[in-house]
């Protein structure tokens, strides 16, 4: 439907003044404007669930309640920078949207490493969702970004879990682990007793598939499926390793600020209404995603002993102490996080 079709029916149906006038604003703003096109730098490789479902999904929600005056020029992982590289490219205003991992951005926000997720912190999606949105983190990392130029909206809060070549049935076995991990998962892992390694997404499958690596994390059970890891490693281990906001929306507030009147707050509206939508859609998709590469293609699941997982979570509360060490907003951060999961009895 065009602007001047949503203007008219305005008028036709009676809508109350104030969308009438903040309807007629915006269609003067943006029929005064030429098209806009924006360059989009994802983390994620083509074949990730995520490009289709996060990065398309934004994309055409953005140019339909734009009426296609904003458009989003989609670039997988690596076309134009590499992953680490997204942050500076959308701070300088060189693009003027990315997806990244707040990993990627450890060198700038003091806050990334508990954003890509704490070991062993929460046990529920919806805990994580409630420190995010509720208890204020997600304002913490905003206003730590903008101190770059950039935006920041997490795309999703979801489970972390591994693939694996060989089950982990003992300690032995898990310290015996090379393992593809990236942020403070790796530094976790690594400190753990593993061979915590970074392997971009798009040399993932082939550096299991070599022997580069005995296991690797890209999101759950349906990162893991839509990358092919699969076919190489046959066990889905869990419990999951972080649950937390690990894929991230950065904009260019350079780039932000030269949109039209409305159109900005059209974005930022859309990356909220993301969060909800995609935490949800992901949560559902994982279920229907184990239960079909169990039976299809004969993943096994490998519940790692409670004494693995009991080790694992001393190790993790040392991880968060040190993240807490980066900065006065990092000591918040954790003595927020603590509190919450004292509250839940977790502590």
């Amino acid at each position: 439907m065009t602007l001047m079709h949503r203007f008219r029916n305005t008028l036709a149906f009676g809508g109350s003044a104030i969308a009438l006038a903040a309807t007629v604003a915006f269609s003067a703003t943006a029929h005064a404007a030429d098209t806009i096109t924006w360059k989009v730098q994802s983390h994620w490789p083509g074949s990730s669930s995520s490009y289709e479902d996060s990065l398309k999904r934004i994309k055409r929600v953005i140019e339909e309640r734009t009426d296609g005056q904003l458009k989003l020029e989609l670039y997988e992982a690596g076309q134009l920078f590499k992953a680490q590289e997204t942050f500076n490219a959308v701070s300088r205003g060189v693009i003027q949207m990315g997806t990244i991992s707040p990993a990627y951005a450890q060198d700038k926000m003091t806050l990334a490493g508990i954003a890509s997720g704490l070991p062993f912190a929460f046990r529920n999606v919806w805990e994580a969702s409630y420190f995010h949105k509720n208890l204020g983190f997600e304002d913490m990392l905003r206003e730590e970004a903008a101190k770059f130029n950039v935006y920041y909206s997490t795309d999703k809060v979801y489970p972390t879990e591994m693939v694996s070549k060989k089950p982990i049935n003992s300690w032995e076995d898990f310290k015996g682990l090379k393992i593809r991990s990236s942020g403070a998962l790796q530094k976790f892992l690594t400190e753990a007793g593993a061979a915590g390694t970074y392997v971009p997404g798009g040399e993932l499958y082939q550096a299991l598939s070599s022997g580069v690596v005995d296991a690797a994390h890209w999101g759950a059970a349906q990162g893991a499926a839509s990358m092919g890891l699969y076919e190489v490693a046959k066990y889905h281990v869990q419990p999951a390793l972080n649950i937390a906001g690990t894929d991230a929306f950065i904009v260019s507030q350079k780039a932000l600020d030269k949109l039209p009147e409305g159109m900005a707050k059209i974005v930022k509206d859309a990356l909220d209404e993301q969060f909800w939508i995609r935490t949800s859609e992901y949560l559902y998709k994982e279920k229907i995603t184990l239960a079909k590469v169990q039976a299809e293609q004969g993943v096994k699941i490998n519940t790692m002993p409670q004494d693995v997982q009991d080790r694992l979570a001393k190790v993790a509360q040392k991880t968060w102490d040190e993240e807490a060490k980066r900065s006065d907003k990092a000591a918040e951060a954790v003595k927020k996080l603590k509190g919450f999961l004292s509250d839940l009895g977790y502590l």
